[in-house]
């Protein structure tokens, strides 16, 4: 009885010390450590697409909104169409380009992405996914405060 309890014992004891996961578990969870990194990936795509449409159509409201100098009075409609064309071009004269609060969430976004990649060796793209949405944070931020600085001293000269 005692031999049989031994070697129950002894086999028991064999079982319990191979936890490993088998190869094929191993290789599904590769696989799906990779799918959830590139959903992450298109996550983030995805909430910048439409941070950008959402910018597109508030350009497009505040060019909609704008003060119109057309003089509605004259009744001509050949006299209309003139000042029409020269605000159509004033509007585009009057495009600056990126503010800075773009600019420095592209930056950010970059050097985040790059420097998330390089300090998580573990899992490159899950750090360059972090490194981008910190980054980009960070960089609009500063950004922000930027712009805020400019509109003051502008606002200080008139």
């Amino acid at each position: 009885m005692k031999k049989l309890f031994l070697s129950l014992a002894a086999v028991t004891v064999l079982f319990a010390c191979n936890n490993k996961p088998s190869q094929e578990e191993a290789i599904e969870a590769a696989k799906q450590a990779a799918v959830d990194s590139v959903n992450n990936v298109n996550a983030i795509n995805v909430a910048k697409q439409q941070a950008i449409d959402s910018m597109k159509a508030v350009e497009k409201l505040r060019a909609k909104n704008a003060p119109s100098t057309v003089n509605h009075s004259n009744s001509n409609s050949a006299d209309n169409s003139a000042p029409a064309a020269s605000t159509a071009t004033a509007t585009t004269e009057k495009k600056k380009g990126w503010s800075h609060t773009a600019k420095g969430a592209v930056v950010g976004a970059g050097t985040g992405a790059v420097t998330g990649a390089i300090i998580n060796k573990n899992d490159r793209v899950k750090g360059a996914a972090i490194g981008t949405v910190v980054g980009a944070g960070a960089g609009a931020g500063v950004g922000a405060i930027v712009d805020g600085v400019k509109k003051r001293k502008e606002a200080n000269k008139q």
